[in-house]
């Protein structure tokens, strides 16, 4: 498999497919006051980065960076498609975010996540990577359905 990541303005329509599956999987398995996922809309905002994981014509995956201040950004919308997971595509995406806060100059590197264990997976992936849990940031309030982790970066 040759993944390739690249920035993508979110207007094709494999694109809206794949955010449609992640919105559906948020909203299966958190409350809606506990879904924090950004719609397309939201991904287009100018403090946000998306870019998306791909084989040759196949999507396989995406992940976002949102400037929260200049010293600090948050990780949005990481989602590999059903089809592909177990593959390594999150981990490529994570690893271009997190170089990307790095080359931005980002001291610190944010995320909320779901507590229930069909998150575990995430969880430990951002772990491998290491991030720890925190408290809440930015606007994100304690939610027994949220954690939240943080990674420092230089």
């Amino acid at each position: 498999m040759q993944i390739a990541i690249r920035e993508d303005d979110l207007r094709g329509p494999e694109i809206a497919a794949l955010l449609r599956a992640h919105l559906d999987q948020m909203a299966d398995q958190s409350p809606p006051e506990s879904r924090h996922a950004l719609d397309l809309d939201g991904l287009r905002a100018a403090d946000v980065t998306f870019w998306c994981a791909w084989d040759g014509p196949d999507l396989l995956g995406c992940g976002a960076l949102k400037a929260i201040d200049p010293g600090h950004g948050e990780i949005k919308s990481m989602h590999t498609s059903a089809a592909h997971r177990g593959r390594g595509v999150a981990a490529r995406i994570l690893t271009h975010i997190v170089d990307t806060a790095r080359v931005r100059g980002y001291r610190r590197l944010s995320l909320e996540t779901g507590s229930m264990a069909a998150f575990a997976p995430a969880r430990a992936l951002y772990g491998r990577f290491g991030f720890t849990y925190c408290a809440p940031f930015a606007d994100y309030r304690e939610d027994p359905n949220s954690v939240f982790m943080v990674l420092g970066i230089a």
